[in-house]
């Protein structure tokens, strides 16, 4: 399994939907999204008490492939994030 399908199913297992999580020992409003029948999901968590934001979109493309877009951050913070956030 490469790092990017490590984070895939990370990122299924993350509940859909507004909840809470911590990450590195901060909180955060998280809110999870469907979009285009599944085709796409978008992410964004907001630190509560901070000024810590993580948002991003990801695509299922028909041959299989998904696309991670993040936006305007860095796809490492993202994937940080997402492989270490303990969602309520």
């Amino acid at each position: 399994m490469t790092d990017h399908d490590s984070f895939v199913a990370r990122f299924d297992q993350l509940p859909s939907g507004g909840y809470g999580g911590t990450f590195e020992g901060r909180r955060y409003r998280i809110v999870k999204s469907s979009l285009v029948s599944g085709r796409s999901e978008k992410l964004e968590a907001e630190e509560l008490g901070g000024t810590d934001y993580i948002s991003f979109n990801l695509y299922r493309l028909a041959n299989g492939t998904t696309l991670l877009k993040p936006c305007e951050m860095p796809a490492d913070k993202v994937i940080r994030f997402v492989m270490g956030v303990d969602a309520d």
